[in-house]
């Protein structure tokens, strides 16, 4: 059996507002379960993010492989929301502004509004 990755739980702050963050920007669909546990959004076929709401918020690191293009739609809703970003997942590279190009891949990070790192990776040179 191959294993795969199912869910996962990010505890934050305020579990709609996260889920709403994380869906816009990824430009993923939210539906909102204000009487749930959790506040899901689907990524893939496989794998949705739950978000929970919770005293303590412990940042945690998250990267998404995409294509080219969807990097690039990605990177523009960044863009659009103010949302600071930058080569590295630590900081000061974590803010600088650019977008990392190594090992044959762009990588942007970012944070979200409970200080997880978000991190987009895309293939360099990849089809859009």
């Amino acid at each position: 059996m191959t294993i795969e990755l199912d869910h996962t739980i990010v505890r934050t702050h305020d579990k709609v507002a996260s889920a709403r963050f994380f869906a816009r920007i990824l430009g993923l669909r939210f539906e909102e379960n204000a009487e749930g546990l959790f506040a899901g959004v689907p990524v893939n076929s496989a794998l949705t993010v739950y978000f929970a709401t919770s005293r303590e918020v412990p940042s945690n690191h998250y990267a998404f492989r995409v294509d080219a293009a969807e990097f690039d739609a990605i990177f523009g809703r960044i863009e659009t929301e103010g949302v600071a970003y930058g080569s590295g997942p630590f900081k000061p590279a974590l803010t600088d502004g650019r977008i990392a190009d190594r090992d044959g891949e762009r990588h942007v990070y970012f944070q979200d509004p409970n200080g997880h790192v978000l991190e987009v990776l895309t293939q360099l040179g990849a089809p859009a």
